[in-house]
């Protein structure tokens, strides 16, 4: 794990999961489908790591700075790119979040590849928000 507690990392960038070719589906969710401000990135199994979601302070981007949290019943910083002001914040809420919805997110990351459109909308319908 790359996180730092206190520092920024100005020279590094999150890796770009998109440099390979590969089958995947995912989505942007905003804070009207989360209840946290920015956006979050969900996807199917991309890359060599394991199941996880980014978190973007605006929208997301394959090379813009994020927070990248695991997906699980205790989900984990995994690496930050942004200024720790910014992640300090949206931590704790993109771990409720996770953590709220993590059997849904394992079950897309590891099987969503194969879904039709009608799957992946009934999935991402019924993830849930934060509490306000």
């Amino acid at each position: 794990m790359n996180v730092h507690a206190g520092q920024t990392h100005p020279s590094r960038t999150p890796p770009d999961d998109f440099a390979q070719d590969v089958l995947i589906e995912m989505a942007n969710l905003d804070e009207q489908d989360t209840n946290i401000p920015g956006t979050i990135f969900i996807s199917t199994a991309l890359g060599a790591h394991g199941p996880r979601v980014k978190w973007y302070p605006d929208r997301a981007g394959r090379t813009l700075p994020c927070l990248i949290v695991s997906i699980g019943p205790d989900p984990q910083p995994r690496d930050d790119f942004l200024p720790v002001t910014l992640s300090r914040v949206a931590l704790p809420r993109v771990i409720a979040w996770v953590r709220l919805n993590h059997v849904a997110l394992l079950d897309f990351w590891n099987n969503g590849a194969s879904w039709n459109r009608r799957e992946v909308s009934a999935f991402l319908e019924g993830l849930k928000p934060l509490a306000k």
